[in-house]
Order: structure tokens, then sequence, then C-alpha cells
């Protein structure tokens, strides 16, 4: 801009009826422009001065990207809180106390997380214990496996209307719920199909927002609006997955694109197999699984990451898409959804590295080398184990595991699976050794539903949105709920430890 004005001003002298004298100046003034830059930049100048007091880098890019690199310090050096400061003043951080209780922000009918009793004011730890609209969901998965049918349905409806369903009431809503497994036309092929992304979660975010547009009454937060909504949403969240998974897997693994239309007749289970495999092939154990799995993610309580996310943004009086968008970013962090993720690749690198999976002093020896961060990603964590509630048992992962090692039995995995199990026994009795702990560890859920997605041949890429899938029909009824009780916008509190400083004017700085 500045060497464009510098031209302009000497141009600007010449006789305007001179045309050729004026283009001969411009042109020499490009060549002179362009010479100092090939000059500096062969001299390894960073920067160059066409007027005192003005100067361009040489290299734009170089230039920036050390730019941010030192403003990045400066950022985190004015951002630092020192930790003694958080029990100076009382602040739970993370909304939890030292011994992982949460603090109480809200109350909910929906989902409650139990894991210690008080008894004479002492806090007595427990199995843990999970419950759906005051069911057990030990005793409603036991129900259904034991009926040999699939519950994830049954589920959102107990979720969504606080009761179980009768025959007939199930009957109905699965019939509605399959009408719903369908996507505005040419939606797949505009937004999925034509910008496919890396990261599946952040595609179903984007698609959600996207339905936006294709809602003739997208910011009416009226319940009835809200529930209709929410059940297109449940609905359609496998297509969004699983298709975004074949555009990713086609464009960037160059994979032969398939896209299957889902079954009225399939329930969401079968339908993610079948969309997602080729052949559309699966067995009655895996879909049976997958519905297990898919049951036991679908609620939480009011207080995980996701679920609260949703409980705040919908405080604000905004719409559904823009909820269910941001509890997805929620769900996509790797403290949340995306354990599972780091659970797999963390076996996968135990696998790798131990020479006999059955030497306990073996597995031991490399559990302490995850703890002490000189194995996997050095992050000093063996993923999958321990939980901010749960202390003695997470039900889910009990839950999971027995059914776990029947498909395993099935797929002749029964030597993975018992790496597994001596993992999870190992690493309890490790982290108790190395690790000064408030409470007890044990494994949660994503310790065995990533090696329960490997069974079924589910791809990493889907292993978060797999979660999204089920967890949606929890934060609807959380929307529902948080809208029904119309709730003040949730602010909290920070206390602010800056010092008080006065503005000095620039010239003076």
């Amino acid at each position: 801009m500045l060497s464009s004005l510098f031209q302009y001003k000497i141009i600007e002298k010449v006789s305007k009826s001179d045309k050729i004298r004026k283009k001969i100046l411009k042109g020499f003034l490009f060549l002179v422009h362009y010479s100092i830059i090939i000059v500096y930049k062969y001299t390894e100048k960073d920067y160059f001065w066409f007027v005192p007091g003005a100067r361009y880098p040489t290299n734009p890019i170089k230039w920036r990207n050390s730019m941010i690199k030192r403003l990045a310090q400066l950022a985190s050096d004015s951002s630092y809180v020192d930790p003694a400061l958080y029990a100076k003043y009382d602040v739970k951080r993370g909304l939890r106390d030292i011994n992982g209780r949460g603090v109480l922000t809200g109350l909910t009918e929906i989902g409650d997380v139990q894991s210690y009793t008080i008894q004479d004011g002492q806090t007595i730890p427990k199995p843990g214990q999970l419950f759906y609209r005051g069911i057990d969901v030990a005793d409603l998965t036991k129900g259904f496996l034991k009926e040999k049918r699939h519950g994830f349905e049954e589920s959102i409806y107990l979720l969504l209307f606080g009761h179980l369903s009768s025959i007939e009431e199930l009957t109905e809503f699965n019939t509605m719920l399959s009408g719903l497994r369908t996507l505005p036309k040419s939606f797949v092929r505009d937004m999925i199909l034509k910008a496919p992304s890396k990261d599946v979660m952040n595609m179903i975010s984007r698609s959600v927002l996207a339905l936006y547009s294709y809602d003739e009454n997208p910011d009416d937060i009226s319940v009835e609006n809200v529930l209709r909504q929410c059940l297109e949403l449940i609905a359609r969240f496998p297509l969004l997955a699983v298709y975004s998974y074949h555009a990713y897997s086609h464009y960037f693994d160059s994979q032969s694109l398939f896209i299957h239309n889902p079954k009225p007749e399939y329930s969401t289970a079968e339908n993610i197999l079948h969309m997602l495999r080729p052949d559309s092939e699966f067995t009655e154990t895996e879909a049976a699984l997958l519905d297990l799995a898919l049951v036991l993610h679908a609620e939480h309580g009011g207080g995980n990451n996701s679920t609260f996310t949703t409980h705040v943004v919908t405080s604000s009086g905004t719409d559904t898409y823009s909820a269910m968008s941001a509890a997805l970013g929620s769900l996509k962090g790797p403290r949340h959804g995306g354990a599972s993720i780091k659970v797999v690749q963390m076996f996968k690198d135990i696998k790798a590295n131990l020479k006999n999976w059955s030497d306990d002093s073996e597995i031991r020896d490399y559990l302490k080398k995850l703890l002490h961060g000189d194995a996997f990603d050095h992050s000093g964590l063996i993923y999958g184990m321990g939980h901010a509630v749960y202390s003695v048992s997470d039900p889910r992962a009990e839950i999971l595991r027995a059914q776990c090692e029947k498909l395993a039995s099935e797929k002749g995995l029964e030597h993975e699976f018992d790496l597994f199990y001596r993992v999870e026994n190992l690493a309890k009795e490790v982290i108790a050794e190395e690790r000064k702990i408030y409470k007890g560890v044990s494994a949660n859920i994503d310790f065995y539903s990533g090696f329960v997605y490997r069974m079924l041949n589910i791809p990493i890429q889907l292993l978060t949105p797999i979660f999204a899938i089920s967890r949606i029909s929890g934060w609807s009824a959380h929307r529902i709920e948080e809208i029904v009780n119309k709730g003040k916008i949730i602010r909290p509190a920070y206390k602010s430890i800056a010092k008080e400083m006065k503005y000095v004017p620039i010239k003076e700085r």
C-alpha cells in the first residue's frame, strides 16, 4: 500500500498529458520496488523500508508465523493464574470439590449418578449406579437383554417422556422415528459430499447448523416445536454420522463411496451397521452389543460437560440447532466423548510394545511407564481409568464388560479381551501405588467401548460420533427440561484477581 502511495505522489507531479513519460516512470518505480524486495530477501533481511518509520516484511508468511508465536507467548503469560489462589478463594475448579463431587447448580428428573453414601457425616464410596428417570440402568439393560430385543429406542422414550413405554407406545414411537430417518432433498450431496471434513464430529456439527435453514420454524422454542426438532435430530444423527464418514473415507482415504438408505424395519443400531458396511451384513450379536452401547451412553446426569453445555446454551433462549451444535463441540473434546479414541490408540501402543500379553509383571512395568510419561503420548495418563464421579466402579463399564466377553468369544478374540481385563485390574494397583488419589479409581465406560467398536469393525473416526448418536437423546430431554422450567440464564461468577492499572496515552508507553 505504501509503495503505491509512493508511486502515486511522484507520478502526480508529472504532466498528465505526457502519457509516455508517465508509463516509463511507473515501470521504473515498479522495477525498483521489486528489486528492493529481492535484495533484502537474498541478504536475509526481515524487513525493508520505503520511507522512514514504515517497514514491510520480506517474507510475509514467515513474519506472520513468527508474530503469532510471539503473541501466543504474550497471551499465555497474561492468562496464567496461580493454582494456589483457587484454594485461597475456595474456588471449585471444574465445578467439583477435591473428592470429585460436583457443585450443585441445578435440579433434574432425567438422570442420576450415584457413587457414594453419607454415614455420620462421612462420605462412603460405593459401587456406582446410574438411573434413567429413576430406573436403574442395570435393571433396564437386564430387562431387554433377557427378552432378546433392542433397548435404545425404549431408552429414548423413557428419557424424553419420563416413563417406560407400553408395547403399543413403543411401536408407535419406533414407527415415527423410522419416518424421520431422512434428510432434506440434495442435503447429502450439497452439505456432506461436496464439502467433506477430516473430522466427522465437525461435519455433524456443521450439518446440524445447516438444518436450521431447512426448518420452516427454527426459532420457535415452544415445547411442541422443540420436541419435533429434537426427534428429527435423534432420527437423523445416524445418517449424518455415517454419511460424513463415507465422505471422509472417499475423499481423504481414496475408498469407494457408497450410500445406503436406512431401512424402516431396522433399529438405530441395525441401521448404523447397515449403512456403514459395504455389504450391509451384520450378526444379531453385533447389533445387540452396539444397541447396548447406545443405551449406556444415552444419559449421565445434568452435570456432564456436554449436557451442562446444553443447559447453559438453552438458558439463553437460543434455537435447538445452535444448542445441539454447542453440545457436539463439547462432546468432541478428548476429556469427554473423545476419550474412547485415546483408549484405542493406547491399547494399540500397549500391544505393540508387550512381548507377552499374559505377563502381569511386564504389563505392570509398562503401565508405570505410562504414568511417568515415558510411553505412548507422554501425558502421564492411563486412558479409560478413573472418572470424575465414580470411584469404586462405573456401572456402564461393568455391564459392557460382561457383554464384551461374549462377542470376543464369538470372534475368537479371547486373548485380547484377557489383555484388557489384566490391564484394568493392574492399572488400579499401579495408580494407587504411584499417585496420591483422594478417591478410588476404576475403569470407566471408555475403557471397554473402544474394544467393542473395534470388534464391530467401526472405524476410529466414528467412535465419538456414535457417542453423539446416543447422547443426543439425553441432550434433548435436558433441553426440554430447561425450557419447561423457565430458569434464569445460567451465569456463574468468576472472581477477578487482576490488579487495577491506570490508562497510559500511547505516546507515553
